[in-house]
């Protein structure tokens, strides 16, 4: 009996699965529900269901390689591994390259006036500086909101400024008001000094 006639997919729990296909399956466990539509493994979809979704993470990365290969029909056990490999690899590049550019292009689009201005108060305060020194960086990743209607808005956010010496988590509030935005709260915090400084306070 030849290889191909063994070990038969697609017939669900009738299938017979190759041993050799057993193993972690790193794009069922990092793509889970995507990778679940397109290899007709459906159970995926328990992804969407809190507290379950961190059993089925563990449970697909587990089971999906024997999961998909009784749930789709394959020419044969070189077409599942190459299939497989190429869902491992989608996974990785949406995790180490798709996320982070996500990331970085949200950060950008916070890093407006309201960013600026407090970055330039910050760099200015002399606690600030003496705390972590000088020349100082924002980090890319800049997380919070900003919104504008008209010639108004708000903008809340948070990001890292880095000196040579350290670094301090930076909180911002700011309002536009007829175009301008002004600071109202820029707080930084220093976990490593356990410290907090004031550099813009509205009270």
């Amino acid at each position: 009996m030849s290889q191909q006639q063994e070990y038969i997919s697609g017939l669900g729990k009738d299938s017979v699965v190759p041993p050799e296909i057993k193993g972690w399956n790193w794009g069922a466990c990092l793509l889970n529900w995507i990778w679940g539509l397109g290899n007709s493994t459906y159970i995926a979809l328990l992804t969407f269901i809190p507290i379950v979704n961190i059993v089925m993470f563990f449970m697909l990365g587990a089971k999906g390689n024997e999961w998909a290969w009784r749930n789709r029909t394959w020419r044969d056990i070189e077409h599942f591994k190459s299939t497989q490999r190429k869902w491992r690899n989608a996974a990785l590049i949406f995790i180490f390259v798709i996320i982070p550019l996500f990331f970085i292009l949200i950060g950008n689009l916070l890093k407006g006036e309201a960013f600026d201005k407090s970055l330039s108060a910050i760099s200015a305060n002399q606690q600030v500086i003496g705390l972590i020194g000088t020349p100082m960086a924002a980090d890319y990743f800049v997380t919070g909101n900003v919104s504008t209607r008209g010639s108004g808005g708000e903008a809340s956010l948070q990001y890292s400024v880095t000196g040579p010496n350290g670094s301090v988590d930076a909180y911002v509030f700011a309002q536009k008001q007829m175009e301008t935005w002004s600071l109202y709260e820029v707080v930084v915090y220093s976990e490593e000094f356990a410290k907090r400084i004031d550099v813009v306070t509205s009270k």
